[in-house]
């Protein structure tokens, strides 16, 4: 089983890290990582996870703040018109 690292199980502060895997949640990993992560925990997600996944996440997640979002869509190359978050943002300013 893949543990969360000691230095960034504050980004899980709602679940049991101890007996967490975070390879079961996938998406959920992914996405409390480009939220509330830094590049130390940005690193460990990439040797965790593929970049075709991440960039998923990134394209599909609407939970993330339209902030995070909008940096991460810059990182990954990914055009700001295929993320969800900053679709729904989008909605939601009409």
């Amino acid at each position: 089983m893949n543990q969360i690292p000691k230095n960034i199980r504050h980004l899980f502060w709602d679940i049991e890290v101890e007996t967490f895997n975070p390879l079961d949640y996938p998406e959920y990993t992914i996405c409390r990582v480009l939220e509330f992560g830094n590049e130390e925990s940005a690193a460990w997600m990439k040797e965790l996870f593929s970049e075709s996944l991440i960039k998923k996440v990134i394209r599909s997640d609407k939970r993330l703040s339209p902030k995070s979002a909008n940096y991460w869509a810059l990182r990954f190359c990914i055009p700001l018109g295929e993320i969800a978050a900053l679709k729904n943002n989008e909605r939601s300013s009409l």
